[in-house]
């Protein structure tokens, strides 16, 4: 009985004790957050019909939907009505089942949760696991403040370009209406055309680079984040049937005790095996997410530096050469004016 019960040997089953001192948790202030959570999966019921005075309402309760048509109700011929009858009860009980599994489960895992957190319950620990799902958790808000702070970037650089466009046309004027200044506002005009160019330049690798980290911590990162939260789910419930199994091991063996204890194990199985699914899931994705961060961030760090440099060194044809390298097209001039900013 105990093999069947324990988990692999990855795993291992921590208790958690608080001396009583329960105030002390620092999980205590997002118990509710957690309880609601493990609320929210409710049972998935098509509305085939509608069903007057809740489960096990008598037959003349129920509506089936083929009978409303337009503004009024059609009689049904009685002998059809009566089959109808039954298909829509059987389809009431077959709901009633849904919910009522799915209030067994949802109370074995709330009271799962709160053992956990008053220190009067045990929860499986995979150490390794589980120090990886936090690191990546951690990687993914110091990934997220850069993403931030590039988009200030591109804000910011953005409206100096657009600043240096207009101060350009402003001396390319005055360099025609004023004779006396003309080569002086000529040479300026040029000079902040030029840099309006290799701004733009800059702005198309920086919103390259902006888009690359969006995508990685948005969608990758978020992707495996989902699959995690499946399996800290599955955890809950692998642990409060667990737990249901352990307490009707230890009472009386009796015939109907045996039934339910049977029951207990069939349940118990099936959610260990969805819950080591989910844990070789979660392995298996954070193993690539953690080879595609590293190609990613390798690219994109390297034109980012590349990209800053050259423009602040003043080298045109280093940072077009840049953009050429990592395949960054720009919109050619003519075009629709451009937006350097990432859409959203």
């Amino acid at each position: 009985m105990s093999d069947g019960i324990m988990s692999k040997a990855a795993t291992m089953e921590i208790p958690i004790s608080s001396n009583g001192d329960t105030g002390s948790l620092p999980e205590d202030d997002s118990l509710e957050q957690d309880l609601q959570q493990v609320m929210v999966s409710g049972p998935n019921l098509n509305e085939t019909s509608i069903v007057s005075g809740g489960y096990g309402g008598t037959a003349e309760g129920i509506i089936p939907t083929s009978t409303i048509k337009g503004s009024g109700l059609h009689q049904p011929h009685p002998s059809p009505a009566v089959g109808g009858e039954e298909v829509v009860r059987g389809i009431a009980v077959e709901k009633f089942d849904i919910v009522k599994k799915w209030g067994i489960n949802t109370y074995k895992c709330t009271k799962q949760l709160i053992s956990e957190r008053f220190g009067r319950g045990s929860r499986t620990v995979d150490l390794e696991l589980e120090t990886q799902i936090e690191l990546l958790r951690e990687t993914k808000r110091k990934y997220e403040c850069v993403l931030q702070l590039a988009r200030a970037l591109t804000n910011h650089f953005y409206s100096l370009v657009q600043t240096q466009h207009a101060l350009g046309d402003a001396f390319a004027d005055l360099s025609q209406k004023s004779p006396e200044l003309q080569e002086e506002f000529g040479y300026n005009a040029e000079t902040q055309k030029l840099l309006c160019k290799n701004g733009e330049t800059l702005l198309g690798a920086v919103n390259f680079f902006v888009s690359s980290i969006n995508t990685l911590v948005n969608k990758t990162m978020e992707d495996t984040l989902m699959t995690v939260k499946q399996y800290e789910t599955a955890r809950l419930e692998y642990d409060a049937y667990r737990t249901d199994l352990e307490e009707l091991s230890m009472g009386p063996r009796d015939a109907s005790t045996l039934c339910r204890l049977d029951a207990a194990q069939s349940q118990f199985q099936s959610h260990k095996d969805k819950y080591e699914k989910l844990r070789a899931d979660v392995a298996i994705k954070l193993k690539f997410l953690e080879e595609n961060k590293i190609k990613v961030m390798h690219k994109q760090l390297l034109l980012f530096h590349n990209a800053i440099s050259a423009y602040f060194a003043g080298n045109q044809q280093q940072l077009e050469q840049t953009l050429k390298q990592f395949n960054i097209k720009l919109k050619t001039p003519g075009a629709e004016k451009p937006s350097w900013l990432e859409e959203q």
